[in-house]
């Protein structure tokens, strides 16, 4: 029996390799490098800061993480079912350039908890669980590697767990929802009525699985939210406390958000001096109802959705339009690319969110390509070797890479005897438009340099190298760095500036491209955004830039 088993085994292994063999032949480009084999938490939340490092955590009342406190501290934490004294970190932060980590020490339980950085590239996060439920949290980049958390008691008027984040026009943060909360409120607190009820969030709770938390929300174009739960929408105006527009269900009525979770983007916004500005919101996978309760009851995993919908909100009569994807896919993350393209990364094609819930990790990523027709918008890219389910994490970071790590599907901490052991790894994945044969087309931006503060409305010069050929039109684009958890990027955003002139400039690789700078803070919040110039579908490295 024992030799059978071996033989068994050796044929699955077999099996396996030769579908991965085949994936990659099959697979249009990208490639992946494990950056860090060990990073000492499972990377459940990340957050790209303007100095090109990344903080990520986890949560605080699981056991000890893999990396220690520094200079020997300790934290009481009595809550913790594992460790009552705990030494070890439970958040880092990742140097980009050095490809190094450092622990840092936060008091109270993050987990499942969101957050945005400020316009001063603060980072302000909120919320958690049990002693942290009420918390707000501040990390300030700095250069000098001291810097660490710094937690606000009472920063939260209600218990925010499971809910979203979304930086305002005026520099504070809008708070939505979460775990029994129907309701939201302001970071900093107001002096009016802090907690605002949203009905809404009641209409779209389905009993017993929710599926209406961490819900999708984008500031439209005219200062009101675009807020997604479940299956459907509304348009609100936070400050009326009105809903301006309800938007139909998606086509087929299956659940879209936590625990039936997909992913959500709001496309590239384009044509930026139009008076009325057409905007784009794109749903992607999630779990069809009841697959929460057939996963933890019954242990059935229903296959995952493997459609896309796509919505002009903006419009008259908004109407979905639906897409099918590559391959169904739970807990995906959807990042967006320097270039305007969507990459949809990580998760399972069975099962559900939460613990020991996902199955059949989608080892494949998908790029969507917005502009093309229907029915071409999609292509598939190399695998990884890492299976990302549960707690997985992917952010853009400004040499055009992705940084994904996290998955950590178990309660605590669990390597041994498990379908999908924690992962503390981190990897980048690297798409195709950073292979060798497309250097020569690549710009490098000469000029403004990185950090560059920039004012509304301004014409904006870049100056810009490429060896290779240049075809119009060059584009510039913005992209605001997101806070990334539970398969949802919040605050994340890419503008494509107005070309107002183009020309060569100086030696014969040199080139020079003015643009408009966006005209409001409903379009472009203020803060700090990588700013990339795009070649023939190519782009750049960024720079950092200031919006003010």
């Amino acid at each position: 029996m024992a030799a059978r088993a071996k033989m068994l085994h050796a044929l699955l292994l077999t099996s396996l390799q030769l579908l991965l063999t085949c994936q990659v032949s099959l697979a249009a480009g990208g490639n992946w490098k494990l950056l860090l084999p060990n990073v000492g938490i499972s990377a459940m939340h990340m957050q790209l800061l303007r100095n090109d490092r990344v903080v990520m955590f986890d949560r605080t009342n699981f056991g000890p993480s893999n990396i220690s406190l520094p200079n020997g501290n300790c934290r009481n934490n009595p809550q913790d079912a594992v460790s009552k004294i705990d030494c070890t970190a439970h958040s880092i932060e990742y140097d980009v350039k050095s490809n190094t980590i450092r622990p840092l020490t936060v008091q109270s339980n993050t987990w499942c908890s969101s957050g945005s950085v400020r316009p001063d590239g603060v980072l302000v996060q909120t919320g958690g669980d049990r002693d942290g439920e009420l918390k707000a949290r501040i990390f300030s980049p700095c250069s000098n590697k001291k810097c660490d958390w710094i937690e606000i008691n009472n920063g939260l008027t209600k218990r925010r767990w499971y809910s979203s984040n979304h930086l305002l026009p005026d520099g504070k943060q809008i708070v939505i929802g979460g775990q029994g909360q129907f309701n939201y409120e302001f970071v900093p607190k107001t002096t009016s009525p802090n907690v605002i009820a949203l009905p809404f969030l009641a209409e779209t709770n389905d009993r017993g699985q929710e599926n209406n938390l961490y819900p999708y929300v984008f500031l439209n174009t005219d200062g009101n939210l675009f807020i997604f739960a479940n299956n459907r929408a509304i348009l609100l105006d936070y400050v009326k406390n009105t809903v301006v527009k309800t938007y139909p269900a998606i086509p087929g009525g299956d659940p879209r958000s936590y625990p039936s979770t997909g992913s959500a983007v709001l496309l590239p916004l384009k044509n930026l001096e139009a008076v009325n500005i057409d905007a784009e919101v794109l749903v992607c996978g999630g779990a069809p109802k009841g697959s929460y309760l057939l996963a933890f009851r019954r242990k059935t995993f229903v296959k995952a959705l493997d459609t896309c919908a796509r919505i002009k909100i903006n419009d008259e009569n908004p109407q979905w339009t639906v897409e099918k994807m590559p391959r169904a896919r739970v807990m995906g993350d959807m990042t967006l690319l320097p270039n305007g393209d969507v990459l949809i990364i990580n998760g399972g094609a069975s099962g559900s969110a939460a613990w020991e819930l996902g199955r059949e990790p989608v080892l494949v990523p998908d790029v969507y390509h917005p502009e093309n027709p229907v029915d071409s918008r999609f292509e598939s890219l190399n695998p990884s070797t890492i299976p990302r389910m549960y707690h997985s994490t992917a952010v853009l970071l400004r040499d055009g890479r992705v940084l994904v790590g996290g998955s950590n599907p178990h309660a605590f901490y669990n390597f041994t005897g498990v379908l999908f052991p924690t992962e503390l790894s981190l990897e980048a994945f690297s798409p195709a438009y950073l292979e060798p044969e497309f250097a020569k087309l690549r710009p490098k931006i000469l000029s403004p340099k990185s950090q560059t503060k920039i004012t509304y409305r301004m014409n904006l010069k870049l100056k810009f190298k490429v060896t290779g050929e240049v075809k119009g039109p060059v584009k510039v684009t913005m992209v605001f760095p997101s806070f990334t958890t539970h398969s949802f990027s919040m605050n994340q955003r890419l503008l494509v500036l107005d070309n107002v002139k183009f020309k060569r400039s100086g030696k014969s690789s040199n080139y020079e491209v003015q643009v408009r700078v966006p005209r409001s803070a409903n379009i472009a919040p203020p803060g700090y955004y990588m700013m990339f110039v795009v070649n023939q579908n190519i782009p750049s490295e960024g720079i950092w830039v200031k919006l003010q």
